[in-house]
């Protein structure tokens, strides 16, 4: 697969990938004999992965710190064990901040709109006393 296609695939600018490349987040991406980059299913397995990591908001040394670790093979599966396991807690950590953040906003919206909705019904019992004098 092309780098376009790679780009659009997973929303990720070619620039970026190209980065991932150069920081050796990503190795080296097969070519075709034009020499533009041939992306295959093993390269869009850790796009994939890299863009989940990214999003989640790991930060791009740990995940390079990562990647070299998968580069070494079994021998550090303890250690990228224990990388994920570290990110996952810190994840859980700011998914409960946000919904903190969720449940203030829902408490500040609901009173808006309870705002409002005490508002129209003093419109209405406004209307309904003009009506019967």
């Amino acid at each position: 697969m092309k780098i376009k296609e790679v780009s659009e695939r997973y929303e990720i600018s070619s620039d970026t990938l190209r980065y991932y490349e150069r920081i050796g987040l990503i190795p080296p991406v097969n070519r075709n004999r034009s020499g533009i980059r041939d992306y295959d299913e093993t390269d869009l397995k850790r796009v994939e992965f890299i863009k989940c990591m990214r999003t989640a908001g790991l930060p791009l040394e740990t995940l390079i710190e990562y990647m070299g670790l998968v580069q070494q093979g079994d021998q550090t599966i303890e250690a990228r064990k224990r990388i994920l396991k570290e990110q996952r807690r810190r994840l859980a950590v700011r998914m409960q901040e946000l919904q903190q953040t969720l449940d203030i906003l829902d408490h500040k919206i609901e009173g808006y709109e309870n705002a409002i909705l005490n508002k129209e019904k003093e419109l209405r019992e406004g209307i309904e006393t003009k009506e019967l004098l």
